[in-house]
């Protein structure tokens, strides 16, 4: 992870149900629009990259009781819905669409990529 982005985001980043995930959402959204503001492209993909990592997070333990999709023998264990975290993905989920389609952030990124490869 890349400071200070790590320090500022993380202690937001919560996803163990709709509520939580809601305020974190937000709480992480207001850091990426904060960053936008401070012309700080790398802040808001670190912020965009802890919205996606709520949805991918959220979405293994919907899937998965306790997160583990591998058993002992490293086989994927079988689905195990849990609806709660399963809303909690959705709500990341609306927040990270609205950042992938934000034309602002995707011409940062595409300049950022053509400078630094």
């Amino acid at each position: 992870m890349v400071e200070p982005y790590k320090s500022e985001i993380l202690p937001h980043w919560r996803y163990k149900n709709a509520e939580v995930a809601t305020r974190s959402a937000k709480a992480i959204y207001a850091l990426f629009e904060e960053y936008r503001q401070k012309n700080d492209f790398v802040g808001m993909d670190m912020a965009r990259k802890f919205i996606q990592m709520g949805y991918t997070r959220a979405r293994r333990y919907a899937n998965h009781k306790g997160g583990k999709k591998y058993d002992k023998e490293r086989q994927v264990k079988p689905l195990d819905h849990d609806p709660v975290k399963a809303e909690a993905a959705a709500v990341f989920k609306t927040w990270w669409d609205k950042i992938r389609g934000d034309e602002d952030y995707l011409q940062r990124k595409k300049a950022h990529q053509s400078k630094w490869g």
